[in-house]
C-alpha cells in the first residue's frame, strides 16, 4: 500500500498524460503536413510537427528501436512505480517528481504503441540554424520531473551528512568536548 498521496500522484500523472495526449493529437490535425516549421514567437519558438522514432535528442538504436524503448519505458515506469510505493507521506516533492516522469513517460509509452512513426513531437525551439531538439508535453515533464527527482534526493542525501556536522561542530566547541 502506498504510503505517500495517491491523489496527488495520480492526479499530476493523468493530467500530464492527458495535456501530452490532447496537445498531440491538436499537432497532428493542425500542424501536417510534417517538418513544415511555423513561427509562433518568430524564429524563436516555431511549431513543427516531428515523429520520432527514437528517443531523446534522435538517439535510434535500429529497427527495433520502437520496441526496445517500450521495453526500457516499462522498466523505468516499475522503477517509478516502486520508488513511489517507498516515499513517505511528507515527501510531496518526491511524489510530485515521480508523478511528472512517470506520466511523461506514459504520454510517450503511447505514441509509441500506437504508431510505428515514432513519438509526435512539435516544440521547436532556438535561433536560426541552432535548433534544440523538438519536443513534446510529455518530455517537458519527464525533465523537469528528473530535475526536481533529483534535486529531491541529493537533499536528502546531503541532510544526514549536514546534520552530522552540525552535531560534531557542536560538540567540538562544547567544554566537554574532546577539541583541546
Amino acid at each position: 500500500m502506498p504510503r505517500s498521496k495517491p491523489g496527488m500522484f495520480w492526479g499530476v500523472a493523468a493530467s500530464v498524460l492527458l495535456a501530452d495526449a490532447f496537445t498531440k493529437v491538436l499537432a497532428v490535425d493542425r500542424l501536417a503536413p510534417a517538418y513544415l516549421p511555423r513561427p509562433l514567437f518568430g524564429d524563436g519558438v516555431r511549431l513543427t510537427l516531428v515523429y520520432n522514432p527514437g528517443a531523446a535528442f534522435g538517439l535510434h538504436l535500429g529497427a527495433q528501436s520502437r520496441w526496445i524503448f517500450v521495453a526500457l519505458t516499462l522498466v523505468a515506469l516499475t522503477v517509478l512505480w516502486r520508488l513511489y510505493v517507498d516515499t513517505p507521506l511528507a515527501h510531496r516533492a518526491r511524489t510530485l517528481a515521480l508523478a511528472l516522469v512517470a506520466g511523461g513517460a506514459m504520454g510517450n509509452l503511447l505514441d509509441r504503441l500506437k504508431s510505428a512513426r515514432g513519438v509526435v513531437d512539435f516544440i521547436d525551439i532556438g535561433v536560426g540554424v541552432w535548433r534544440w531538439p523538438t519536443f513534446n508535453l510529455a518530455d517537458i515533464a519527464v525533465t523537469s520531473g528528473a530535475i526536481l527527482l533529483g534535486w529531491v534526493l541529493w537533499s536528502a542525501d546531503a541532510a544526514p551528512a549536514a546534520l552530522q556536522a552540525s552535531v560534531q561542530s557542536v560538540a567540538d566547541q562544547s567544554p566537554t568536548g574532546t577539541s583541546g
